[in-house]
């Protein structure tokens, strides 16, 4: 695969208000027998809307939940709540970590996937990828499923009631996503099917940019009044759907990379994705020796959109040197720091992180 281009896609993707009514109707021609798999408080809140829809196209269904984590202790307990029905599809609902819990849920199941995010806190609804974590919520380890999902239904009648912190997160893991193509294509590096990139994915990731940096701060007004409007249903299709299927055709880089060592950190490891990935995207930057000038315009549109520009905003008061050196370390081995323009060092990144931190409190 590693000579060859791949582009990877969900089967169908729909978008805009009332989007949910049309789940039964969707659902149909993959499966039969669905498995709903939230946290626990969304299951309970979902469940009784999805259950009229599915009946009604003679779909059976059956629900779980978890609280905390996704850890294998948590999805073996849904997989064994699921298990009477045996499912053929499995509906992953909410944001990041209900995605996650159904793809791992599904994948046990060998079942299809049905993605149905309530907030856009991240763009794992029409990736393949998840991620599994320790009681302590320290990453373990990042898996796939075979395929992307079959339907990702992005209800934004949903999305526009989730709190504004989330969409913020969204935003900020979608903004890296054109910065880590552009290093992972540049560097000839594999994308997220350990193949080489296409051309449309670059495109969609710096497209999903442009949309940003244009209809963010406006995207965030409406959610923060519940007065939705195309600058909203634009900034939502970009951290979905131009962010997933850019990401995961080009590849990614060192914003990515360094959530093994923001996750090691307790002041850190708490904090939201796209907030860990939009700091870390400022460290790539540094390490990418980019001008004063740019580097004050990416510092203009994060503080514009509430991101963290420095490790105190991400909740690390004071970032010792020890702490710098966990983080270079452990972002160091991940893999996707060979896709970058030049081979790197830990001390590279601890000397990022300092001239960042400085700047950043300036």
């Amino acid at each position: 695969m590693r000579e060859l281009k791949v582009f990877g896609a969900p089967g169908l993707y729909v978008q805009g208000p009332g989007a949910l009514r049309e789940l039964g109707r969707l659902i149909a021609p993959v499966g039969s027998r669905a498995l709903l798999v939230s946290d626990r408080i969304m299951s309970g809140m979902l469940a009784p809307r999805i259950a009229p829809l599915l009946e009604a196209e003679g779909i059976a269904f059956a629900a779980t939940g978890f609280d905390g984590d996704v850890t294998h202790a948590n999805v073996d307990r849904m997989v064994a709540d699921g298990t009477p029905l045996a499912p053929d599809v499995v509906i992953a609902a909410g944001g990041g970590k209900g995605m996650d819990a159904g793809k791992a849920v599904c994948r046990a199941f060998g079942a299809r996937l049905v993605s149905l995010p309530t907030a856009a806190s991240n763009d794992g609804p029409t990736s393949r990828n998840f991620v599994f974590y320790d009681d302590h919520h320290k990453l373990l380890s990042v898996e796939k499923l075979v395929r992307n999902p079959d339907l990702v239904l992005v209800d934004t009648d949903l999305i526009i009631k989730a709190p504004a912190a989330l969409l913020v997160s969204g935003i900020g893991d979608a903004l890296v996503k054109r910065f880590e193509a552009e290093q992972a294509v540049g560097a000839d590096g594999p994308n997220m099917f350990g193949a080489r990139a296409t051309l449309a994915s670059l495109t969609l990731a710096q497209r999903c940019d442009e949309v940003l940096r244009a209809d963010a701060v406006a995207a965030l007004a409406a959610v923060r009044s519940n007065r939705p409007g195309p600058e909203f249903e634009r900034v939502i299709e970009a951290c979905f759907l131009l962010a997933g299927l850019g990401f995961e055709g080009s590849g990614l880089s060192i914003a990515h990379a360094m959530t093994r060592g923001l996750s090691a950190i307790p002041a850190t490891a708490a904090t939201l994705h796209g907030c860990q990935v939009a700091y870390a995207l400022l460290v790539q930057l540094m390490l990418e020796r980019r001008p004063p000038e740019f580097m004050a315009e990416q510092f203009a549109f994060y503080r514009s959109v509430g991101l963290p520009v420095s490790l105190r905003d991400l909740g690390l008061a004071s970032a010792a040197r020890a702490d710098l050196e966990v983080i270079a370390e452990l972002s160091h081995r991940a893999p996707h720091t060979k896709n970058f323009e030049r081979a790197l060092t830990p001390a590279d990144f601890v000397d990022a992180m300092e001239q960042l931190e400085a700047i950043g409190l300036m």
